[in-house]
């Protein structure tokens, strides 16, 4: 490995940047001027100190990207200077990240998404308009004239799904500069970007009315309940509407008495794995060793999801009110919550939610004068998908590439940090309040007996009323598409993708599907994180199916061959039957595409490469997509 750091000097500018997150340089060994000869010979920090600065590299390297674009090479050099990471080392974790850059960018760039939601309402037809007459969008890696980009000169490129499914076509802009500017965009158009890319300021973000709706069966509370109705920035107005009594009925019950709540709930995880949370919090707060760490995973980067973001930009400080009732149970001081880069609007209301209630005391030491100790950071992701996997994440914030790690150990005893770690989603936070307020059983009246509670699903796709459902487990698909207004007047249901990317395709006579985990699995499908895309006549499936092979493509972390060569095969074979170019007919294509998902799901290390078959396998068998003998057009 390369530890030699380069010749390249940061600018001004950019060692402000870098210094803004980690403090001023103490002395030459810590990137700054050599001072006194005393300086020459002692260093600051010793080998161990600077180690544990490590979890910073990220945030340096987005510090950076925000304020010049991208990550020079003198920028590199200097947050290596600054925390004692060799530059090879540093280069490929700038490198693994889709939402940074090491070559240049203009300040301005507008991310447009091309994902399977957003190409089911035009995103293909408006990618093309915008090559026509904006020029080719650019490449994450140099390409061409890609290094001689004029700066002031704003650019597009192409984005995977940006979270904003309710409202697609979406895309994302971000000017780098002094105040970073970002801005989600709902309802994209050409004029739109067109005008972004001229230099119009973008208006207020799209991610900030968002559609819900409630099922007639949940009469009071529920996850929804102050969506719309209740001020998000406003600490007093969450307060007033019932917000933080139970973090004080929880420190009256006791660690023990949540999670026994917690457990009689028989809550799961909502994230897709399905875990049952009181068994993971019980494990965590047993653990001898010390420090615990609460991580919540708000890096919801499944294709056709964003219920996680509704609740962050809606209802932030019952997503700080959960965590801290989760701290107090499992024995953790710190907490952190990730999430994804590209929610500028929901990082926004967290960190606001946070800081207001570190102010009133709800956060930091002696919560409610308590003695309860606990705090939250929030690290943002860069741009990975597999980062929604849990060790990953850890990598992540650990300041590496995010790469899964192997199981066992688990997390509950070496997670974060080397750390016993509690991880769930936002969704599965969400529900802790009401289990501590009402109690674990009568939580567990709503629902099944498997699958207990109420569930957020994302409606999109060619769907007259996209956004966010919370209806009870045990709902029929029908009844919930029934909810969004089915499809366009005058069209036909061809297909339904449910859980995501990751999830799978169901045929539009198979409405009656009874949505809890139970069922879904017993008809060969998945609830995953609360997909439900649909696609009428005017969709091609074969063009979806073919981008979300790209879309694992892209995202697989290449750190297991069978995911790392898996997924390029699987495409690849889709691109040959889609030109008509098949290897042994379309009989042998699919008899490869079967036996290269079984070597992603036996062999993978995580369930990214164990998930990418999927879709693919449901629209090839349950579709029946392929089989019309080869034609290149569904």
């Amino acid at each position: 490995m390369d530890i030699r750091l380069l010749d390249a000097e940061p600018t001004a500018e950019e060692r402000s940047a870098v210094d803004d997150v980690l403090g001023a340089p103490g002395s030459s060994w810590d990137g700054g001027d050599r001072g006194s000869a005393r300086d020459s010979h002692t260093a600051e920090f010793g080998g161990r100190a600077t180690r544990e600065r490590r979890h910073l590299l990220l945030p340096a390297f987005q510090a950076l990207q925000a304020r010049v674009g991208f990550i020079t090479e003198g920028g590199l050099d200097y947050v290596c200077a600054r925390l004692g990471v060799p530059p090879a080392e540093a280069w490929g974790v700038a490198t693994f990240y889709a939402m940074l850059a090491t070559s240049p960018r203009p300040r301005r760039m507008v991310h447009v998404c091309d994902d399977i939601a957003c190409r089911a309402k035009g995103a293909a037809g408006l990618c093309a308009s915008l090559e026509r007459e904006a020029g080719a969008p650019i490449s994450h890696e140099p390409a061409g004239d890609h290094v001689a980009l004029d700066r002031e000169k704003a650019a597009w490129m192409h984005s995977p799904c940006l979270g904003l499914c309710d409202v697609a076509p979406a895309a994302l802009v971000v000017e780098a500069g002094a105040k970073t500017v970002e801005r989600s965009i709902g309802h994209a158009t050409k004029d739109g970007v067109l005008s972004l890319l001229g230099g119009k300021a973008p208006g207020p973000d799209g991610a900030s009315t968002p559609h819900i709706g409630r099922s007639p069966l949940i009469v009071g509370g529920g996850l929804l309940e102050r969506v719309g109705k209740v001020d998000p920035a406003s600490l007093a107005a969450y307060r007033a509407a019932g917000g933080y009594a139970a973090l004080a009925k929880a420190v009256d019950m006791g660690a023990e008495g949540v999670i026994r709540e917690v457990t009689a709930s028989n809550l799961v995880g909502r994230g897709g794995a399905a875990f049952p949370t009181g068994r993971k919090w019980e494990a965590v707060r047993t653990q001898p060793a010390q420090p615990h760490y609460l991580v919540c995973n708000a890096d919801e980067s499944e294709p056709g999801t964003f219920k996680d973001r509704v609740l962050l930009t809606e209802d932030p400080f019952a997503i700080v009110e959960a965590m801290t009732i989760g701290a107090f149970a499992t024995g953790a001081e710190k907490g952190f919550l990730y999430i994804r880069a590209d929610y500028p609007l929901a990082y926004e209301r967290m960190q606001g939610a946070i800081v207001q209630a570190r102010a009133a005391g709800l956060l930091g030491e002696n919560i409610l004068g308590r003695g309860l100790r606990f705090d939250i950071e929030i690290r943002r992701g860069a741009g990975a998908y597999i980062c929604g996997e849990e060790t990953a994440l850890f990598e992540s914030i650990e300041g590496k590439r995010g790469e899964p790690r192997n199981k066992p150990p688990f997390p509950v005893s070496y997670g974060l940090f080397g750390k016993p770690t509690t991880m769930n989603n936002v969704e599965t936070f969400a529900n802790i309040p009401a289990i501590v307020l009402d109690g674990g059983a009568a939580f567990a009246k709503v629902g099944t007996a498997q699958s207990t509670g109420t569930r957020l699903f994302c409606l999109s796709g060619t769907v007259r009323k996209p956004g966010v459902y919370e209806v009870p487990f045990g709902t029929k698909l029908s009844a919930l598409i029934g909810m969004a207004g089915g499809v366009p007047e005058g069209r036909t249901l061809k297909a339904v993708l449910l859980g995501g990317a990751a999830g799978g395709f169901v045929r539009a006579d198979e409405l009656d599907i009874t949505l809890t985990h139970e069922d879904t699995r017993a008809t060969g499908t998945t609830l995953g994180s609360g997909v439900v895309m649909l696609f009428d006549e005017t969709a091609d499936l074969r063009d979806a199916v073919l981008r979300i092979a790209a879309f694992f493509r892209d995202e697989s972390c290449g750190q297991c061959v069978p995911c790392r060569v898996g997924t390029v095969r699987q495409e690849e074979a889709l691109h040959r039957i889609a030109s008509g170019k098949m290897r042994g007919g379309v009989k042998g294509e699919l008899a490869l595409l079967d036996e290269l998902g079984d070597a992603m799901k036996d062999g993978s290390i995580c369930g990214l490469g164990q998930t990418a078959y999927s879709a693919v396998e449901s629209a090839i068998k349950r579709l029946g997509l392929y089989s019309d003998a080869g034609s290149a057009t569904a």
